[in-house]
């Protein structure tokens, strides 16, 4: 092998090492890119799953005082309910004995 060929070949190889490490380069930079791509994302996300919990939260708080509500109305409804049985019932026994 002559000495151009040899250099020629060492030429050659440090231009495809270069080549490779040039691509190399390039795959890391669009790994790192996405990398903080799908940081940002993940931040975004747990920023929108804190403001989902929040709201959770607001609901469930709301919905407790809801039931509450709920609860004692339905109790005054049942109050009412026997209050009005009772006057029906003192109102009927009235007719009912000045009718006698």
């Amino acid at each position: 092998m002559t000495e151009k060929t040899a250099t020629n070949l060492r030429e050659d190889d440090l231009k495809g090492a270069i080549r490779q490490l040039a691509s190399s380069l390039d795959g890391l930079e669009s790994a790192v890119e996405r990398h903080i791509d799908d940081k940002d994302r993940m931040s975004s996300l747990d920023g929108e799953m804190d403001d989902i919990v929040l709201d959770r939260s607001r609901l469930a708080q709301s919905l407790d005082r809801a039931e509450a509500r709920s609860g004692r109305l339905e109790e005054a409804n049942k109050e009412v309910s026997r209050r009005l049985v009772n006057a029906m019932e003192t109102i009927r026994s009235i007719i009912e004995s000045q009718a006698d």
